[in-house]
């Protein structure tokens, strides 16, 4: 993977939330800039993470209403002790 040309942006913050930026970056031994993109790229990472969670369970609803195909919650219950418990076992089949 090439690594992208980085440009610069601005952006907007109240003087509170640049002075609490400074500060902690002191703290940490870093700068302002480096504390901000780090934050910015952990947010995207985490929320990247979430939307892909959230299109998944949409597929998985889908598949759900189109198929009528399920497991019980005890059943998943069941599936999920053993696997705690460290066996290797496969999930229960679903049903309609």
């Amino acid at each position: 993977m090439s690594v992208a040309a980085a440009r610069p942006i601005a952006i907007k913050i109240d003087e509170v939330t640049r002075a609490r930026v400074k500060r902690l970056a002191e703290a940490r031994q870093r700068t302002p800039h480096w504390l901000m993109r780090e934050a910015i790229q952990q947010y995207v990472d985490r929320e990247e993470k979430r939307e892909t969670f959230r299109q998944d369970a949409l597929q998985a609803w889908e598949a759900f209403r189109a198929t009528d195909l399920h497991v019980t919650a005890d059943q998943a219950e069941a599936w999920l002790v053993q696997l705690e418990q460290g066996n290797d076992v496969d999930p229960p089949p679903c049903r309609s």
